[in-house]
């Protein structure tokens, strides 16, 4: 028997609206907000990754995410010591704003008398929870327990009378395994998250193991350096850990990765230290890191050569999961360079501090330089009038061994004059007395 006109009006009327709502469940499934996964690597050089050149240091995990991502090679750190330039990857702000200059205070103050700017700041994670998202932190973090950064969970008690000076029992992520990560992702029910995995890797102790020394191990190398390069490989291996685990759990396409540096590290050749022109110094050595952005079917993989800020990360994850903070932020969604292939941005500012402030609330009081980058230009401006500024081209020389400011007088004083204006120095008082 035939249908009836009628009984076809029917089964086409059905027939749309399931239509409807497939398309209607479809979109609502790609716009569901994506996870969020950062990982730092800590006390690492811009050059000793596969991916950025290196013909001896192995990293085929990292090499694949490179070419996963948006790969930002010329990155950088504003400040290269790990407190202040992690502080800047959690707010978004410059030293100087955030105001968490050095690691540690002045000498005889309470460290918790540091955590008062962290509970006045927005942060990552309590951005991400106003969109339901549950955070969790593990590996180095200075600002007390996971919950004084906005963490609903995480590895560090925070007590410094506990040894909880920069992570406790949380730099254990990474060197003993990645199981508390993958516990909280497990657990955290249908939500979308947000995971810190700031392993304290390669960052010393350089103690990795046998098997990852023997392979770097050679004569005429210094054990320093073998030591070192297999700290690398290691940290490598836990990410292949943490990005395989994603893809176990169907989670890779719905999850945004950023990989970053928070300092830089040339290893000593005959001690246990850095070289001068990396860690805590303005140089390149310190102060670069490639920025890679993963976000698969959203940002299209290419390596570009912009160079871009850690400043970057806040404002590109909270545009990728719809958050409009209140208060403008210093730097530019990555996702757009990565799209456009340019940036009306056309200089990179930073900012280099004591080890241990001098005022816990003036920044200026420690500040040892400040520094701009502007194409291939590197100008540096100690804080010290009675020492010479330093102009280099790193196109030609990326090492920053030939200081240019007195062959280039007038390129030296309009940089200086940008720095002035992107911070203004204010006036530096003694501190209080307690």
């Amino acid at each position: 028997m035939r249908p009836s006109t009628l009984s076809l009006f029917h089964l086409g009327q059905k027939f749309c609206v399931g239509a409807i709502c497939l398309i209607w469940w479809a979109g609502v499934a790609v716009a569901a907000p994506p996870n969020v996964v950062l990982i730092l690597s800590d006390d690492q050089c811009w050059t000793d990754f596969g991916f950025m050149g290196h013909h001896e240091i192995k990293t085929p995990n990292l090499d694949r995410l490179a070419q996963q991502s948006a790969c930002f090679a010329q990155g950088y750190v504003p400040s290269s010591l790990c407190r202040p330039s992690l502080a800047t990857i959690i707010t978004g702000l410059y030293p100087h704003q955030h105001k968490i200059a050095g690691n540690d205070p002045p000498k005889g103050t309470d460290r918790t008398e540091m955590l008062r700017h962290i509970h006045r700041l927005q942060t990552l994670p309590k951005w991400l929870a106003t969109k339901g998202y549950v955070s969790f932190q593990s590996g180095k973090w200075w600002e007390g327990t996971p919950a004084d950064g906005g963490f609903t969970a995480g590895m560090t008690h925070g007590d410094p009378r506990r040894n909880g000076r920069h992570g406790d029992v949380g730099l254990k992520i990474g060197r003993e395994g990645m199981q508390p990560i993958f516990d909280f992702i497990d657990g955290r029910g249908d939500k979308p998250f947000f995971v810190w995995y700031a392993p304290m890797l390669p960052h010393q102790p350089h103690t990795p193991p046998d098997r990852l020394l023997a392979k770097y191990r050679s004569e005429g190398k210094p054990l320093q350096i073998a030591r070192y390069q297999a700290m690398c490989e290691w940290f490598d291996e836990t990410c292949g850990e943490l990005l395989t685990f994603l893809d176990q759990r169907n989670l890779g396409r719905e999850t945004i990765v950023v990989f970053v540096t928070d300092n830089g590290w040339i290893q000593q050749p005959d001690a246990d230290q850095f070289a001068p022109k990396s860690k805590r110094s303005p140089y390149d050595g310190g102060l670069r890191t490639p920025i890679l952005v993963r976000w698969p079917g959203h940002i299209v993989p290419k390596r570009i050569e912009i160079p871009v800020s850690s400043i970057d990360i806040v404002p590109t994850i909270l545009s990728a999961v719809g958050i409009q903070p209140q208060e403008s932020l210093p730097g530019i969604d990555l996702a757009q360079i990565a799209a456009t292939g340019k940036t009306d941005r056309n200089i990179l500012f930073g900012e280099i501090f004591e080890h241990d402030v001098a005022d816990i609330d003036r920044p200026e009081s420690s500040l040892l330089f400040r520094w701009c980058r502007e194409r291939q230009w590197k100008f540096i401006a100690p804080h010290d009038s009675s020492l010479p500024v330093e102009l280099y081209d790193l196109s030609v020389d990326p090492r920053e061994e030939m200081n240019l400011a007195a062959n280039r007088p007038d390129l030296a004083s309009r940089l200086r004059q940008r720095i002035e204006a992107w911070w203004p120095l204010p006036e530096v008082h003694p501190p209080e007395a307690k």
